[in-house]
């Protein structure tokens, strides 16, 4: 068994990051597996070096030790050009020169939530690949069907839900479902352990995990999320009480996984 705990250092580490490290270490300990660290640092506009030295910080204050050394995704460049050359050579990649405004305008209801649906429409256009556009994968109508071990049996329709996934953007960078994808499947992760809010985006991995190779996709387990409101999670881009403002509050690191626990509904 071996799962991962992968933070993006686009902020400081919040309660909600706590609750899923609780969930990932205490699994894979209690079932003799691994964790690996992954930062997800693939966002160059948004990650900063300070946010990612306070995470690793805070871990180890928090006592979450991985089994490996980090992984940035970062450094990981040439991999994820190499799964996607393959997949143009395949005629399942295609350039899309579509703004965010343009695609934000086609909404569909999604399992969970509403979400944003890529209406398709560079998929036959033809453009020329580089810089400057986005890159899309082309999915099939397929209907992924999965077990979650804590959410139970689910049926998702990606091509439905999201349309065909952007692997690139614009701006050169590579998006979040493609690269925790490639390297899920890459980094031989058996359980990917994750908040309620991405039970929408594991049809649409499953799939694409299918596209670049995976013979068969990982166990997938959602826990509950620790909510600021009825319909809001904490959130770094909120500037939600980071673990660092806890503890320069004197917060006591039994305390900490104390509150997280309580609130995520998880049982120390």
């Amino acid at each position: 068994m071996t799962t991962r705990f992968a933070p993006a250092p686009t902020g400081y580490l919040h309660l909600g990051h706590v609750a899923n490290a609780l969930y990932v270490w205490t699994d894979a300990r209690e079932r003799g597996g691994r964790v690996l660290l992954r930062i997800e640092d693939h966002d160059r506009a948004r990650c900063r070096p300070e946010f990612e030295d306070a995470l690793l910080e805070d871990l180890a204050w928090l006592g979450f030790e991985a089994d490996e050394p980090a992984v940035r995704q970062s450094a990981r460049h040439t991999i994820y050009q190499r799964v996607a050359d393959d997949l143009h050579a395949r005629g399942l990649l295609y350039a899309c020169t579509c703004t965010r405004r343009l695609v934000r305008g086609s909404r569909v209801q999604g399992p969970g939530s509403e979400e944003v649906r890529y209406p398709g429409t560079c998929r036959n256009a033809s453009h020329a690949p580089g810089d400057g556009v986005g890159w899309r994968v082309r999915l099939p109508h397929d209907a992924i069907t999965f077990d979650d071990r804590w959410c139970g049996p689910q049926v998702q329709v990606p091509a439905r839900q999201c349309g065909d996934l952007l692997i690139r953007d614009r701006l050169g960078n590579w998006t979040y479902q493609f690269v925790a994808t490639v390297d899920d499947h890459l980094q031989a992760i058996t359980d990917v352990i994750r908040g309620r809010d991405l039970l929408d985006s594991t049809g649409r991995q499953i799939l694409l995990g299918r596209l670049i190779g995976r013979p068969a996709p990982a166990i997938f387990a959602h826990h509950p999320l620790i909510m600021k409101s009825a319909s809001q999670k904490l959130s770094k881009s909120d500037g939600d009480t980071g673990i660092r403002d806890l503890r320069a509050a004197g917060w006591s690191r039994e305390r900490v996984l104390e509150e997280a626990a309580k609130l995520s509904g998880f049982s120390l």
